[in-house]
């Protein structure tokens, strides 16, 4: 069956769509020898398909899988700079796996990985509106103000944000736990808003994505996603 090659690409866990497209424009995608176009189709299970001059594998089985990402490491599969990254507490899924979004070094909590690069890059559009939901532990004065302010919409890095949804879990005289929901997925977009509203981050744990939840998954950890779960975040997006 022909389907646009960006598909076929994306389908084969290389990269996203986005970034095969980008290839197939810059002429480095071919098809039975000859250089490909954008809008081009072909048969996966009949075409010789290269990119890059390398041969493309047929589709992998394609794995989702949620982690409970640990302080302390980055969302990326190799670091420069030689820290701990996501990929080493996922060696044993025994697949190159790439994570869905980030969580910086400092956050923690679910982070969902697959090799399906189609299905990932349409939950991490920033325009996606897939629900995302961080357990926020704050200090500073937790006013009935700065509750409004994290509701309100905000210029950060010269992007105009969403509103957001905010609950109290816990507060003190100096600070609290929120459970901060968002329907973006900006830089350190809820450490930001934070700090607009006068509070300072101390924990940041995101707890669910999509209407799939963390639950008890120690840090450290991973588990494959169920097949409900993976039609609820099919079908957020």
């Amino acid at each position: 069956m022909e389907e646009r090659l960006q598909k076929i690409i994306a389908a084969s866990g290389m990269m996203s769509r986005r970034a095969a497209e980008e290839l197939i424009a810059a002429g480095k995608v071919s098809v039975n020898g000859v250089a490909a176009a954008l809008g081009d189709k072909a048969d996966a299970a009949r075409d010789r398909i290269t990119v890059n001059g390398k041969a493309l594998a047929p589709p992998e089985e394609k794995v989702y899988i949620m982690l409970n990402k640990p302080k302390g490491y980055v969302t990326t599969l190799r670091d420069e700079k030689g820290r701990r990254t996501v990929a080493e507490l996922v060696k044993d899924a025994g697949l190159r796996l790439y994570p869905v979004g980030r969580l910086d070094m400092y956050s923690e909590g679910l982070l969902i990985m697959t090799n399906d690069g189609e299905f990932a890059e349409r939950l991490m559009h920033p325009r996606g509106g897939v629900e995302k939901c961080y357990r926020t532990s704050v200090k500073g004065e937790v006013s009935q103000a700065a509750i409004e302010r994290l509701c309100e919409p905000m210029v950060i890095d010269g992007y105009r944000t969403h509103g957001a949804k905010v609950e109290t879990e816990k507060l003190s005289q100096d600070g609290g736990v929120l459970v901060i929901t968002i329907n973006e997925g900006r830089n350190r977009q809820v450490r930001k808003m934070c700090e607009q509203a006068g509070l300072k981050v101390t924990r940041l744990q995101r707890v669910s994505e999509g209407g799939v939840r963390l639950g008890d998954l120690k840090p450290g950890t991973w588990r494959p996603l169920t097949r409900a779960e993976i039609k609820q975040l099919e079908h957020t997006v």
